[in-house]
């Protein structure tokens, strides 16, 4: 962690395990613990107290839950970072911790490695997300892909604008992520902004799942599409075969030690291919970087190229 001691606040409404996570990080190098709670109420106060870096924070906690405690830090103070540490994966406990601001969410079968990871992550800018976090939301995204197209293909109001998403080509993937951009055809009433936005982003990303349809046929059948996926004119946004295989890696979960392992590189370069592939791609951190895989079609085998 470049020599920085990162402060970090425990929130957890049981005794005993807020305790034992208080000890673990004080073991772990580059750590100091600087306070603990026993509900949301007090993880906020005691942020506004001792401003720390990250708070590792429970969910089901009396007085205030861990999401709402996470809002408020977030809207707060924005130097903080919270990294969920629950019992809890299921989606409604996943789902509303992210959209409150968390940055980082583990379950308590995490290892001191894995903590440690996550924290160094949101810490970086980065998300620090579980393995199995990272595979839940891609299936939330392909979920959703999916209602998007089926909504776009119903919608007889639409397709005039799938006709120009589709056509915009690499830059499509990252205004359906970032849900802004203009896609449409002509002035929109203001009235009807809000109806005009959704309508937008239900044919960016019908026109992204049409796409990443066509790219699973084509790994699906050998014998389909004339120049294979390492083809790097196949590939947006100017990625490199090498590039894509990393990135592919990243949404499958794995950690830039173990993409090493995986290629025979090592961990500097990994780093390079990642900081790269981050920069042409527009992703901020590897839970964008797992979405963008996604609406590109981009796996693990799609790309083979040296370092």
């Amino acid at each position: 962690m470049s020599g920085r001691v990162v402060r970090v606040v425990v929130a957890d409404d049981q005794t005993v395990v807020r305790e034992g996570i208080v000890t673990l990080l004080g073991l772990l190098p580059g750590l100091e613990v600087v306070g603990a709670a026993g509900d949301g109420e007090e993880a906020v106060r005691l942020v506004a107290e001792t401003a720390p870096d990250v708070v590792l924070m429970d969910l089901r906690m009396p007085r205030c839950d861990g999401a709402e405690a996470t809002r408020r830090i977030r809207k707060g103070h924005p130097g903080t970072q919270v990294v969920v540490l629950t019992t809890f994966g299921d989606d409604d406990s996943l789902f509303p911790a992210l959209q409150a601001g968390a940055r980082g969410y583990l379950t308590k079968d995490a290892s001191s490695d894995e903590i440690l990871r996550a924290i160094e992550d949101v810490v970086a800018g980065q998300a620090g997300l579980s393995p199995q976090v990272q595979r839940r939301l891609l299936e939330r995204l392909s979920q959703q892909g999916a209602s998007f197209g089926t909504a776009a293909s119903v919608d007889p109001g639409g397709g005039g604008r799938t006709g120009s998403a589709a056509d915009s080509g690499g830059s499509t993937g990252r205004k359906a992520h970032q849900f802004g951009g203009s896609g449409t055809t002509g002035a929109a009433d203001p009235a009807d902004s809000a109806s005009a936005d959704a309508d937008r982003v239900r044919a960016d990303a019908s026109a992204d799942a049409e796409r990443v349809r066509a790219d699973a046929s084509a790994v699906a059948e050998p014998g389909a599409g004339a120049q294979p996926q390492s083809d790097a004119a196949d590939l947006p946004d100017g990625l490199t075969a090498r590039e894509a295989e990393v990135l592919g890696l990243v949404a499958d979960g794995l950690s830039n030690t173990e993409i090493a392992a995986r290629l025979y590189v090592s961990r500097a370069t990994v780093k390079t291919h990642i900081n790269n592939l981050f920069a042409k791609t527009g992703v901020r951190d590897r839970a964008q970087a797992v979405r963008y895989a996604y609406l590109h079609g981009i796996n693990p085998a799609r790309g083979s190229g040296g370092e």
